[in-house]
């Protein structure tokens, strides 16, 4: 076998191998993609439906209190709004910082890639 056809087998190989890395990668972006759409459609239903039922909360606490304590009551509905304005900050904060790598299965197999090679160089040499 000549050299040139060593070279030749060997840069297939490698596009080769490329190329299924390329499709798992796309494969988990595609995957990832539609979950976060599926969440995001789910986030904004739940947001519309969240703020109705807050408005009619708060209506209904206003008109409730509106002749013996309507301060008390207003006061008491911002502190309850700011208290839960800081619980979400605090949760998203916590959620952002413990997310996961994206691509995690494109990355694990072309460490292994990377392992096999060091692995077939030592053996190598």
């Amino acid at each position: 076998m000549s050299i040139t056809a060593a070279v030749g087998r060997i840069a297939a190989n490698v596009l080769d191998l490329a190329r299924t890395r390329l499709e798992l990668a796309a494969i988990e972006l595609q995957e990832g993609a539609h979950r976060l759409f599926g969440y995001l459609a789910w986030a904004i239903a739940a947001a519309v439906l969240g703020l109705f039922a807050v408005g009619l909360v708060i209506l209904f606490v206003l008109v409730l209190f509106w002749d013996t304590h309507r301060l008390a009551a207003v006061g008491g509905m911002a502190v309850l709004f700011i208290v839960g304005t800081l619980f979400a900050v605090a949760r998203l904060r916590a959620g952002l910082a413990a997310r996961p790598p994206m691509l995690p299965a494109t990355l694990a197999e072309l460490r292994k890639d990377a392992e096999a090679l060091k692995g077939g160089a030592a053996d190598g040499f």
